[in-house]
């Protein structure tokens, strides 16, 4: 036998085996169509949208979880492909500190992006959902007092079907009784009957009564939460996919920001590569077919030198480059004179300026005795060497 649960009394334990017995033996009858069965369309109707509305929202919020579940994978393997890119980026290669800047970057992006699904999708979801299984819990309630409530108006009805077959009874005495008591003990016996019949009459009338109370109160409040209750998907949908929706469009544009960045630092990474190719390329090909030059020499008999044509291809002296400048650096220069430029892809140069001195794109487009280079002073404030042109080599002193 069961073991009685504490604060369960056994009288308790009794009358709940008995509701039990009592339910099952309704239902039976019920099916058999031997007792007729209260039905309500509209509240079965609102019982199956809730149904649908519960499956509805446990499958979007079993989806919401898989996303996020796949944005935590997107985020993981994303994270091992950037650390491994910031691994091995060479430090001398060009945007070394952008690259690990990125990499930063891209990380908390992914966290971000995972944080607020969690907090604007599924969390607004659990919180959906887990009003639903009271609200189930209470509408398997209400079909146990239906079938109460039915079970105690058909007692009822047939204590009043009973209480008429006895009434015809006692009219009519059974003859054994006539002629076993006296005549005033009939009437004794008589008013015994019509008083069990009234006792039991009366409980069954009190039993449907309570039944019916408790039936027609949670059947009122489910009948007013149901509706309600179904008409709140269309707003969770919208807040849930608006949200979902939004924090996408955020993060796509966000990202690419970065990807965007991403793609420069490769491109001028490329740049430098080639740069650096065709210099050595370059730098072969004058050690096997000319004799050195010195380029950085001046007019004789002139302070002030002139300018030299452009249109001839020179030698490039290749020079010790500084360890904070940029690789494609060469050499640094020193103006020993002003210099005026007179078209805009030349450099204006005052005395005392320090150029960086880089190479030719296109080593054919250099002409004999320029240099291409960028002040130093333009590197040193904006880290960039865009603000280039060329310059005369005998105007400056190589440092």
């Amino acid at each position: 036998m069961a073991e009685i649960g504490k604060g369960v009394s056994p009288g308790k334990l009794a009358s709940n085996v008995q509701k039990r017995i009592t339910r099952a033996q309704e239902k039976v009858l019920q099916k058999l169509g031997k007792a007729d069965e209260t039905k309500d369309t509209a509240f079965e109707e609102e019982v199956a949208n809730f149904n649908k509305q519960l499956a509805d929202g446990t499958k979007l919020q079993r989806d919401l979880k898989a996303y996020l579940v796949a944005v935590k994978t997107m985020h993981e393997c994303s994270k091992r492909l950037h650390d491994c890119l910031a691994d091995i980026y060479d430090p001398e290669w060009f945007g070394k500190e952008e690259v690990n800047s990125l990499v930063e970057n891209t990380d908390h992006l992914w966290q971000e992006f995972h944080q607020e699904l969690l907090d604007n999708a599924v969390v607004t979801m659990d919180t959906y959902l887990a009003q639903f299984p009271d609200i189930k819990a209470r509408i398997a309630k209400r079909e146990r007092k239906l079938v109460d409530f039915d079970s105690a108006r058909h007692h009822f009805a047939s204590i009043q079907k009973a209480k008429k077959k006895d009434e015809a009874k006692i009219a009519k005495p059974l003859a054994l009784v006539e002629k076993a008591a006296p005549g005033w003990a009939q009437g004794i016996i008589t008013a015994h009957q019509i008083a069990q019949t009234n006792l039991s009459r009366n409980q069954a009338e009190e039993e449907l009564g309570r039944a019916q109370k408790v039936f027609e109160e949670i059947n009122y409040e489910l009948q007013e939460e149901l509706p309600t209750l179904w008409n709140s998907r269309v707003g969770l949908y919208v807040n849930t996919f608006q949200s979902v929706a939004g924090l996408e469009e955020k993060f796509h544009t966000d990202m690419g920001k970065l990807n965007q960045n991403l793609s420069d630092i490769m491109t001028k990474l490329d740049e430098q590569r080639q740069v650096k190719k065709d210099v050595n390329a370059a730098s072969t090909e004058e050690s096997e077919t000319a004799p050195n030059h010195n380029l950085s020499g001046s007019d004789s008999g002139s302070d002030v030198p002139k300018s030299p044509p452009k249109n001839e291809a020179p030698t490039v002296t290749n020079g010790s480059s500084d360890a904070e400048l940029p690789p494609s650096v060469l050499f640094k220069v020193k103006a020993v004179h002003d210099y005026g430029a007179t078209d805009n892809d030349e450099l204006d140069l005052k005395a005392g300026d320090i150029v960086l001195v880089l190479p030719f794109a296109n080593p054919d487009e250099q002409d004999d005795g320029w240099l291409m280079g960028v002040k130093e002073s333009h590197w040193l404030q904006n880290k960039n060497l865009l603000a280039k042109g060329v310059f005369p080599e005998n105007f400056t002193q190589k440092l």
